[in-house]
Order: structure tokens, then C-alpha cells, then sequence
């Protein structure tokens, strides 16, 4: 499982890396979403030229007179200023250029260029560049005014380039010439316009740009192409009849079909003129969102470290920890690119969002696939030999079944059938086996009685633990309980053989021996080998049980068990006497 982590973090990071399509539009979308929008800075207004306009005037293009009679109006309704969102390449048929241009003079204006894709670009000088000339958006070219008009005014460039998913959500403050030479956006030339500014100062560094200064307003916070990222802010709209444009700076645009293109845009299809605004406005409000040099840097940190977490939590705590510690980690992921966002900064979390799912998924299937064999493997493993209940808490907590074991204090118990050689030369092999299977059934069962574990059957012989893997208090009384049982019940059946139970308690490892690929549960340990001895002695000695001290000197009998002592005896391994016991009725 660990192995894993490196490539599937290789995976989730290119995308992010290489900007990839998807997850370009998916941080796009997210932004989208949660940046919040600002209320209207209130120093400005959108004056509609609507179809009803352009019908009463008999067709478009107006004329030139009756545009310069609608500038005059406004500057007399207490417009403060006024900006043309429309081109005027071309002489008026009426001849009333001379007329418009010098009610453009009457106050501070701006006109509006477009992009024609012709290689023309007009001089529109006032630029200083603080650092290198990287970044800026190139021009196509420029579709320029007439000059009488030009040289009452400004102009400004109505730019609007769409992101990837064809939407427009960033426009340029100032677009870069082949040349070198910038030429202000409509919106960024307002602020030239009202505040008498003769000059933008462009800050750069090894990036592109990095924020433009206008005299009058605090730096602009723009992208390395000097885009602005757009607040869509509901400005006030008014008409030709209403002119509610007392102490504002008038957006005039057309909105009558077929004139003004409709531009897409996160809130829909909108007009220049509305875009252009919408640029002004957001060049005033403070922490406006932009995207920082450094925003790759933290996005790509953030899904390493974050999916990276959820993987380690899913691998170490187990399911139910992992789980709640992976929705915390996803929970806090939300909450700072939501908090970062509302403060302004574009950082998107939007794809290591989705990394930490499908990591999480990832691991929970392996961590669950592991647990679900480990668990099949537990009951296929004691399902025989413990009682459904042990088994199942053993599937619960498989902690002590690793590979290896522990450390533990346990009782041994070894059983053998005496007689079973003379008894296979009696009896057809069939009447043998089910002899014998009724035999370690009825031993099987006791052991469970009193939770201990069938470890193995070695041929006739059964070997059983007590206090492993299940804690048994009191497994010393439980094993010889256990063993007075089976003597009991063996005898019973009348199945023409003995029983020889030899009992131990000492320390010995416990846990699942073998290969990484095929083990089994057992014990090792020299109290496990003095518990054979004892199951061996039972035929010296003449006692269907024999229990060594270790087991008794360590348990409270109840008075249902009566012990006799016995004579010492020497076993293999031991250079003392062993001293042991039997039951007094056994």
C-alpha cells in the first residue's frame, strides 16, 4: 500500500503542473463560485441605448449631433464624466464630427477602440515600466477613431479575452504593442480621464507584471499578463428618458439586437460598455481577487501535503480514525480556499480537494480489501477451534495476529489417545475415523466451553491454549476444568479409548508462525515443550492427567477441584525434578 503513494501522487499532481484543461476549468468554476461580490462604489452609472433608442432615431449608427446633444445632456444632469463605449473609424454621413468632438471636450471623456486583427496601433503615450518588459497581453490591432474625435479625448481599448472555457473573467488594464508601447483598456482609462492622470506606472518582476499604479487609487494587485480579475458588481443602470446620473461617471453603450456583440461571461452574456464597467469598479475595491505569482506553488504544496496526510491516516489508524481524520483534512482543505478566496487570493483547492477523495477512496478500498482478508483469514483460520464469539472479537482487534507474535503468559494443554493402535487393528479404517473424529470433537468442544483454542491435532494428539488469542482470567482453572471435561466425557461415550492430558502454564510466544504468505497461530516456548513432557508422563505415572506446579502454584482452585500431589518427576530438557499434581478424583 505505501509503495503506491508516490505514483498516485505523480498522477493527481500533472494535471495541476501542466494546467491541464479539466482542472483549468474546474478552478475557474470554483472561483466563480465563492468570490463574493461587492456592493457598486457608487461613482458610477450605465446609461443603455436601447432598442426603442435606436428605433426612434430612425436606424443605427445615431448621428454624430444627436450623440453629442446626449453628451451635453448628461454633463448638464451632473455627469461628472462620460465614456463612449463605441468606436467612430468613420466620418459621419450627417457631418456632425465636429459638433461631437467638442462636446467631448466639455468634460473628461473616453472613447472606445476595438481590436481588428490589422497590425495598427495608435500612440497613446503615458506608460513607465519599473523592472523588465515581461508580461502583457500582445495586440492584434487596433481599429483606431477618427482623429478630429481622438483629439478631444481619450481613448481606451475594449478588450475582453475569454479564459479557456470561452468566458470572460480577467481584462488587461494595458495591452502590450510588438513594439513595446502599451495602450490603456477603456476602464483603466477612466481613472486617466477623472483624476487628470497623465502617466500608468507598470511594476514587474522575473514573472510579468505585478500591479499597476494609477495617481489617485491605491496599486491595482493584477496577473503576469496584467489582467484584473473582475468583481461583477451591479452597477445602476439608467436611459435616454431617466438620466439619474447626478455626480457619477456615465458607461454609455448600445444594448439595441444586432449592434453590440453579447460577451459570455460567469454571469451571462454581456455588452462592452457592462464589462467595461464592471473593470472600472473593480479597480476600486480593495482586496479584489487576483492571482498571486506564488498561487501554483501553494496549490501544488497543498495537494502533496494534504493528500499525502490522508493516505498516512487511512494506512495507519485503520478505517473508522482514518475516515474522520480524512474528512477533517478535507474539512479544513473547504474552509482556508474558501477564507483565501473571500480574502482575494485565487488559490484553488478546487483539485486537491478532489485528490483527497480519490485518494481516500483509494485507501479505504486497499485498507478495507486488507481488513476484509485479514478477517476472512482470522475466522477461516479459528472458526473450528474457538467459539464464534472469540473469533468474532478476534476479527475486531486482529492486533495480536501479526506475524511474529508477542510475548505471553499462558496454559498448554496437550491430550493423546491411548489405545487408538489397538483399537485401528480391531476395526475397519471407517469405524477408525469416526472413532476418532468423535474423540477430538468431544475435546474440541470442552476447549471452547472455556475459551481456550484448539492450536493443531498432530494425528491422535490435540494441543490447546488458554489466554491466547482471547484473555481468559483464571485460564490455569479453565485448562484443568477443561481437562476434567474431556476425561469425563470421553468416559461417558464409551468409545473403548483413554485420554492423557498433561497441563503447563508458563511464558511462551505467541502468534502467527510461518511465511508472509501461509502461517498458522501456535506457540513456541519451552513451557509449551514441558506441557508434551507432561502429556508423555502420564503413562510412568499411571494418571489420565497430569498438571505441573508452575499451573498450580499460579491459580485459586475452587473447591470443585481437589489436587494430589504426585512424585517428582525428571523430564527431557530439565537437569531438576518436576514436581506435579493430578486431580484427587482422577
Amino acid at each position: 500500500m505505501k509503495i503506491l503513494l508516490l505514483p498516485l501522487l505523480i498522477i493527481l499532481t500533472l494535471p495541476v503542473l501542466f494546467q491541464s484543461t479539466p482542472t483549468e476549468i474546474l478552478k475557474l468554476k470554483t472561483f466563480d463560485t465563492f468570490i463574493k461580490t461587492p456592493s457598486p462604489s457608487g461613482n458610477f452609472v450605465i446609461l443603455n441605448i436601447t432598442e426603442e433608442d435606436v428605433e426612434k432615431e430612425g436606424g443605427y449608427p445615431l448621428p454624430r449631433q444627436r450623440l453629442a446633444q446626449i453628451h451635453i445632456d448628461l454633463l448638464n444632469e451632473g455627469a461628472v464624466g462620460v465614456g463612449w463605449v463605441i468606436s467612430f473609424p468613420q466620418a459621419d454621413r450627417m457631418g456632425g464630427d465636429q459638433v461631437f468632438a467638442q462636446a467631448l471636450g466639455y468634460a473628461p471623456s473616453v472613447i472606445a477602440m476595438f481590436e481588428n486583427g490589422k497590425g495598427m496601433y495608435p500612440k497613446t503615450p503615458g506608460t513607465v515600466v519599473l523592472g523588465n518588459d515581461n508580461g502583457g497581453i500582445i495586440s492584434t490591432g487596433v481599429k483606431e477613431n477618427l482623429f478630429l474625435l481622438s483629439n478631444h479625448t481619450l481613448q481606451g481599448l475594449a478588450v475582453a479575452p475569454t479564459d479557456i472555457d470561452q468566458l470572460v473573467r480577467r481584462v488587461p488594464l494595458l495591452v502590450k504593442t510588438p513594439n513595446n508601447d502599451w495602450i490603456p483598456s477603456f476602464g483603466t482609462q477612466i481613472y486617466k480621464a477623472l483624476f487628470d492622470v497623465k502617466t500608468y506606472i507598470i511594476k514587474t518582476n522575473d514573472n510579468g507584471i505585478e500591479e499597476i499604479s494609477i495617481r489617485g487609487i491605491p496599486p491595482v494587485k493584477v496577473d503576469s499578463l496584467g489582467r484584473k480579475w473582475i468583481s461583477w458588481v451591479d452597477t445602476e443602470q439608467t436611459t435616454l428618458e431617466e438620466m439619474n446620473v447626478a455626480g457619477k461617471f456615465v458607461f454609455v453603450g448600445v444594448t439595441a439586437n444586432g449592434v453590440m456583440p453579447q460577451i459570455a461571461t460567469p454571469v451571462g452574456l454581456l455588452e462592452p460598455h457592462k464589462i467595461q464597467t464592471a473593470l472600472a469598479e473593480s479597480i476600486l475595491i480593495q482586496n479584489s481577487p487576483y492571482i498571486p505569482d506564488y498561487a501554483l506553488a501553494v496549490e501544488l504544496f497543498s495537494l502533496i501535503v494534504f493528500t499525502s496526510l490522508v493516505w498516512v491516516a487511512l494506512h495507519l489508524l485503520g478505517i473508522t480514525w482514518g475516515i474522520t481524520i480524512a474528512t477533517i483534512l478535507m474539512l479544513i482543505t473547504s474552509i482556508v480556499g474558501y477564507y483565501l478566496i473571500q480574502k482575494g487570493l485565487l488559490i484553488d483547492v478546487s483539485w486537491t480537494l478532489i485528490s483527497e477523495f480519490i485518494t481516500g477512496s483509494i485507501a479505504f478500498y486497499l485498507r478495507f480489501r486488507q481488513q476484509y482478508k485479514l478477517r476472512q483469514q482470522i475466522k477461516k483460520q479459528f472458526e473450528h477451534y474457538l467459539d464464534p464469539r472469540q473469533v468474532k472479537k478476534l476479527q475486531d482487534d486482529p492486533s495480536s495476529l501479526v506475524l511474529g507474535g508477542e510475548r505471553r503468559y499462558c496454559t498448554f494443554l496437550f491430550t493423546d489417545v491411548r489405545g487408538f493402535t489397538s483399537l485401528s487393528e480391531k476395526l475397519e479404517p471407517e469405524e477408525v475415523t469416526k472413532i476418532m473424529n468423535k474423540v477430538l470433537t468431544i475435546q474440541a468442544n470442552a476447549v471452547k466451553e472455556y475459551d481456550g483454542m484448539v492450536d493443531k491435532y498432530i494425528g491422535d494428539a490435540m494441543m490447546a491454549i488458554f489466554n491466547a488469542p482471547i484473555n481468559v482470567p483464571d485460564h490455569e482453572t479453565a485448562a484443568v476444568l477443561c481437562a476434567k471435561e474431556i476425561q469425563d466425557k470421553v468416559k461417558l461415550a464409551n468409545l473403548g479409548v483413554e485420554i492423557g492430558v498433561g497441563i503447563n502454564t508458563g511464558y511462551a510466544v505467541v502468534g502467527n508462525m510461518g511465511s508472509d504468505t501461509r502461517f498458522d497461530y501456535s506457540a513456541i516456548g519451552d513451557a509449551v515443550n514441558l506441557a508434551a513432557r507432561l502429556e508423555s508422563s502420564t503413562k510412568e505415572v499411571g494418571e489420565d492427567i497430569v498438571i505441573g506446579y508452575d499451573t498450580i502454584s499460579a491459580s485459586n482452585f475452587s473447591d470443585q477441584i481437589m489436587l494430589k500431589e504426585l512424585d517428582s518427576i525428571f523430564v527431557k530438557g530439565k537437569e531438576k525434578p518436576i514436581k506435579i499434581y493430578t486431580l484427587q478424583d482422577g
